[in-house]
């Protein structure tokens, strides 16, 4: 891999975003009266217990999307099916915990970026200096140095936050929208939501459909975010 060092960093970027998604799920399950996931330790920062869960959406999914130019992969985060039946409200939220902690994510690495800015560490635009991520550096900096470094992590953070918070949240089975929609919907909805999630053949379909309208549901969040970021 001849940008390994690059890998690294939106590898990094990769687990603490999503480890951070499935221990804000896990945590808000145990919160709501399940501790499936809690008893399997996932109520943690560690990543360990969530690659061992998932190694191929954690490892080799990440590792060959990024060949790609991209960076992609999952994690999952157990629960009481009959636990999420009795109280559809507690499972919605803890289906909506993964991606607001995503996007909490997203306004951190954003404002941090924005404070670096204003104090004259990095540039958002208009400036000679190199581009890294999202941000251009004063000459003589790239991305060999600590500062560049923290601008491409910073830039990968929020980037790959967006990302994960928007397409979790379209609901269509498997994915945490769904859930969130099925958790606060009427009856008619959650019959619907429950026929889909008996077969195998629907979720498959889901996941393509996410796939193909994501883009469409990406674009104006992404352009609202560059606005809040070079504004």
């Amino acid at each position: 891999m001849n940008n390994l060092p690059e890998f690294l960093v939106w590898y990094l970027a990769f687990v603490f975003s999503t480890t951070c998604h499935e221990a804000a799920h896990a945590l808000a399950a145990k919160k709501g009266g399940d501790n499936t996931a809690y008893l399997l330790g996932q109520v943690t920062l560690d990543p360990t217990p969530h690659i061992k869960r998932e190694p191929f959406g954690m490892v080799l999914v990440p590792i060959l999307s990024f060949q790609m130019g991209m960076m992609i992969g999952w994690a999952s985060t157990p629960f009481d099916p009959l636990w999420g039946a009795r109280y559809r409200r507690r499972w919605a939220l803890m289906s909506l915990a993964g991606p607001l902690t995503n996007f909490l994510l997203a306004a951190v690495a954003l404002i941090a970026i924005r404070m670096l800015a204003s104090a004259g560490v990095f540039h958002l635009r208009g400036y000679h200096g190199t581009s890294i991520g999202l941000v251009q550096l004063p000459v003589g900096q790239d991305f060999s140095s600590p500062l560049g470094a923290l601008a491409l992590a910073l830039s990968a953070l929020l980037k790959l936050n967006v990302l994960l918070g928007v397409y979790n949240l379209i609901p269509v089975p498997p994915l945490d929208g769904a859930a969130v929609v099925e958790g606060f919907g009427t009856r008619g909805i959650q019959q619907f939501y429950e026929r889909l999630r008996g077969s195998q053949v629907a979720q498959i379909v889901g996941l393509l459909v996410a796939w193909l309208i994501f883009p469409t549901l990406y674009g104006p969040v992404w352009t609202a975010v560059s606005g809040l970021l070079y504004s």
